[in-house]
């Protein structure tokens, strides 16, 4: 059984990719203050949906219910993760009150942090007004909004051993695949498996392999973001790392710092941690890095680090690349040990 564990890094220039609540006649971009450093952010809410619609066309996704009216709305996916690769990866809880063949719930297989800019950034403001077709004489509409540069980083987990495996007892919001969605799942092919204390139908390991490979190479796609008509930017992630570690703990969280008002990739924290969790670490280290991104510092690192690539426990390359032949590999069951549960 393997986590992938690591860190996802945004290049955002000059953009506005999530917006918070606006002021006035002005649109905001999500911050936050530390002390007087203003930090702004892209939710994780925002980036898994980037996620979600960056998935391929051919790629069903599962449907949203909608119910209530007023304050007591509902909002919620179908809720079948054996039928939608979205309802598998990121979760879903169905509340539907009296009826226990539809309430259920699933953590997420695939946890993401807020994604925070890694050095202080105060959100600039561009202001603009809308005078076209008006009449000689009549005041302009004015209007503003917020916009920035910065690297934005947040925590990744994977948890390869739950994909495609979905909890059937249990009482409550506990189970993922209630009755008759179960029963139906079963009859599809899914096999009964004890797994993490519970009874549990788990997928064909060919599908389960397809759905890991596909987040990867989506993961390395990501398109979205809001302000795309003034602001329009890469959102395919500019550094990705991600380790297979077999508890569950993510060691790679402080390896950005901040030099000098710039942000740093900190090799000698990168080493220390693979130094230090070696004897948890159930494959190398992958480090996909895009050319350009922080300037010189991807030569320097490979540089500084090179004796653990020749070593085999680390490996660096542009993240298409490297994770694009991750995917190959778990599709050709190279990689299946990595679904297995011990625990099971």
């Amino acid at each position: 059984m393997s986590y992938l564990v690591g860190k996802v890094v945004l290049d955002i220039v000059a953009g506005a990719p999530n917006n918070g609540l606006g002021e006035d006649n002005v649109a905001t971009v999500k911050q936050l203050r530390v002390g007087r450093d203003v930090h702004p952010y892209v939710s994780a809410q925002a980036f898994r949906r980037w996620l979600r619609d960056s998935l391929p066309a051919s790629e069903l996704v599962s449907p949203v219910v909608r119910s209530g009216s007023g304050q007591k709305q509902q909002a919620y996916t179908k809720g079948r993760p054996d039928l939608y690769l979205d309802d598998d990866l990121f979760g879903y809880m169905v509340a539907v009150k009296g009826d226990k063949n539809k309430t259920c719930q699933r953590d997420t297989v695939l946890a993401t942090g807020t994604f925070v800019s890694v050095v202080p950034r105060r959100p600039e403001r561009d202001f603009g007004t809308m005078s076209r077709g008006f009449a000689a004489g009549e005041n302009p509409v004015l209007h503003g909004h917020e916009f920035y540069s910065a690297e934005l980083a947040g925590d990744v987990l994977l948890d390869l051993a739950r994909i495609g495996v979905f909890e059937i007892d249990g009482t409550g919001l506990k189970i993922a695949l209630p009755e008759p969605a179960a029963k139906e799942a079963a009859d599809n092919g899914a096999e009964p498996v004890s797994f993490r204390g519970c009874s549990a139908l788990r997928l064909t390991i060919a599908e389960r392999r397809r759905r890991a490979a596909l987040l990867l190479r989506t993961l390395t796609a990501v398109r979205g973001g809001a302000k795309q008509s003034m602001h329009y930017g890469d959102r395919t992630p500019a550094l990705i790392l991600l380790a297979p570690v077999k508890g569950g703990v993510n060691p790679f969280t402080r390896i950005l710092g901040v030099r000098s008002d710039r942000t740093l990739f900190d090799a000698n924290v990168l080493r220390a941690e693979i130094e230090a969790w070696a004897d948890e670490l159930d494959g190398p280290v992958l480090l996909g890095w895009a050319p350009g991104f922080l300037g010189e510092q991807r030569d320097r690192a490979r540089a500084e680090l090179a004796d653990l690539i020749d070593a085999g426990s680390l490996t660096i390359g542009h993240p298409r690349v490297l994770f694009g032949g991750l995917a190959d590999e778990i599709e050709r069951g190279e990689r299946d040990a990595w679904f297995e549960d011990p625990k099971a």
